[in-house]
């Protein structure tokens, strides 16, 4: 792959990264707004309720907490896989790093030559600056899926909430 073709690429996962923050945004704003109408709908469910104890909704009030303990599970749940990969890779990459920075040095300390010296050294330190921008925008854009996974199921129980109490 050539420099060209490979900024190309990166260029492209960069702006892909942008969008997928900006939906999760879009996404987080729909959710707290949902929210919001949810607990409006539930403290005037609950008022009536104190109002009237014949007219509790005693079905709409336990949902109140199943619905969160399922949507927080599902969320945590796909979280802790997501950052326990994020983790191993990472983890995988520092020791990679090692064992080039190992094999760098041994270049450096076998250099017969200044120049040879400053060779392996410029050779590591260039592979180093590529291999760090790589990794770093590989784990950018391993935690916004995560993010936008954990938020899916959060999202999805808060809008749902929302639609089917404005038909209460």
């Amino acid at each position: 792959m050539t420099q060209f073709d490979h900024a190309m690429k990166t260029g492209r996962r960069m702006a892909r990264n942008a969008r997928t923050a900006g939906d999760i945004a879009l996404d987080g704003g729909e959710m707290l707004r949902a929210s919001g109408d949810v607990i409006a709908a539930r403290l005037d469910i609950l008022a009536r309720g104190l109002a009237d104890p014949s007219r509790v909704d005693l079905k709409e009030l336990s949902l109140m907490g199943s619905e969160k303990v399922e949507a927080l599970t599902a969320s945590a749940t796909v979280a802790g896989q997501a950052l326990s990969q994020v983790g191993l890779t990472m983890g995988r990459d520092a020791l990679n790093e090692a064992a080039i920075a190992s094999r760098a040095l041994t270049a450096m300390a076998a250099a017969k030559t200044p120049a040879a010296f400053a060779t392996a050294q410029m050779t590591w330190a260039m592979g180093w600056w590529d291999r760090a921008s790589a990794q770093a925008l590989t784990a950018n854009t391993r935690l916004l899926k995560a993010q936008a996974d954990a938020l899916a199921p959060l999202h999805k129980a808060a809008v749902a909430n929302a639609k089917r109490l404005k038909r209460v």
